[in-house]
């Protein structure tokens, strides 16, 4: 399994920091400002804990994810970067260039997450005025020509939504940067299994997870996949929900309702699926074991944690393995805490049962010693 945590461009905050899907611009700030200082304390961190990478938002509501992370990558020596943006918003060739940038000044330290976009209204911030499924369309036309200039073709296509003539690269990377994808509409599977090296969910039931890898197996068998949630993660299952309960008394019934009616504004089928996990109720939040819906309460897109001891969220995780899931992309309040809370105490208890390995190598450990694993706590 690999890892891989999050970058909060938009800020950080000891209680919950909206962002993501319908979040209004200027809204989704937190207290600790996203200064190259205080996001390279969090690439660092990463870095040594044993994440692969990092995934970096797209959205009127942060900052730019090429502009961060090119400032980021020096750093860092290890660590790959999840850019995250919006095919519309540039040209394909400008977009494979930028990536092949990146990916060479880096040393092949480039992940691409494509975002089609699930907000109208947002989109057309940018001058994009397509609708959902033209969208999902034009995406498909986007990652066809970019992945045919960073295999070194020259490009003529003209299609729906996208015309180029003679395109072609320079330089093109020794290795092209992995395609990440996510989208629950039905228009997006084909896209996905035309062009996506990684299929994205986000935090949802064990059981509806299922159910969304094998629509995306009936389009490609051998795709791979990875999973979007927030963690807290504590030495014991009550210092975990204690968290849990301190983050959810910090929102107020008024953030709630302003959250919740931005929300219900998305056209994002996946954004959909995650408010009927909750419905915008304080009440019946653990939608499954250890999986908490609290955070979508005020936040857009990933609105779900994982909760417990060290050795629950590990099983949680074996259990998403176990369905194919073989990325995990994790965030958790504050982002660089968080990120030592899991990096020395589910990684560890991961790799005494032999399901990860640091990937700088089996001599390097997160932590020498977990005096808490194995020691047996009560479940909420």
């Amino acid at each position: 399994m690999d890892f891989h945590w999050f970058l909060p461009t938009n800020g950080d905050s000891r209680d919950i920091v909206g962002g993501g899907h319908g979040t209004p611009v200027g809204s989704a700030g937190g207290v600790r400002q996203p200064t190259v200082d205080y996001l390279s304390q969090i690439v660092r961190a990463a870095e040594q804990l044993g994440f692969v990478g990092a995934l970096t938002p797209t959205g009127a509501w942060c900052e730019d994810a090429w502009l961060t992370t090119a400032m980021l990558a020096s750093v860092t020596e290890r660590l790959k970067f999840l850019v995250a943006f919006r095919p519309g918003l540039l040209s394909p060739t400008l977009a494979a260039q930028m990536a092949s940038t990146f990916q060479r000044l880096s040393g092949g330290r480039l992940l691409l997450n494509v975002v089609t976009g699930g907000e109208s209204h947002e989109q057309r911030q940018f001058g994009d005025f397509l609708g959902k499924d033209e969208r999902y369309a034009r995406t498909g036309e986007f990652l066809g020509i970019v992945r045919s200039l960073l295999r070194g073709e020259t490009v003529t296509f003209e299609g729906a939504h996208l015309h180029v003539e003679g395109a072609q690269l320079s330089k093109v990377p020794d290795v092209a940067p992995a395609i990440y994808f996510g989208g629950s509409s039905k228009a997006a599977g084909p896209v996905a299994a035309d062009h996506a090296d990684v299929y994205l969910t986000w935090g949802e039931p064990p059981a509806q997870v299922a159910q969304k890898l094998d629509w995306i197996r009936s389009l490609k068998p051998d795709m791979r996949f990875g999973i979007r949630l927030h963690v807290i993660a504590r030495d014991t299952a009550e210092q975990a929900w204690a968290e849990a309960d301190r983050l959810l008394r910090g929102v107020s019934e008024e953030a709630i309702a302003a959250v919740q009616a931005g929300l219900a504004r998305s056209e994002s089928e996946g954004q959909r699926r995650m408010l009927d996990l909750h419905g915008g109720n304080r009440d019946g939040l653990v939608v499954s074991p250890n999986l908490w819906a609290g955070v979508g309460l005020v936040r857009g897109g990933a609105g779900t944690a994982l909760v417990g001891s060290h050795q629950e969220v590990a099983d949680r995780i074996e259990e998403y393995a176990a369905l194919g899931i073989d990325e995990f992309i994790l965030s958790g309040y504050p982002h660089l805490e968080e990120a030592y809370w899991f990096g020395e105490g589910v990684l560890p208890e991961l790799a005494r049962r032999g399901g990860w390995r640091h990937p700088a190598g089996d001599g390097v450990q997160a932590t020498s010693a977990v005096p808490f694993a194995g020691v047996p706590i009560s479940a909420r």
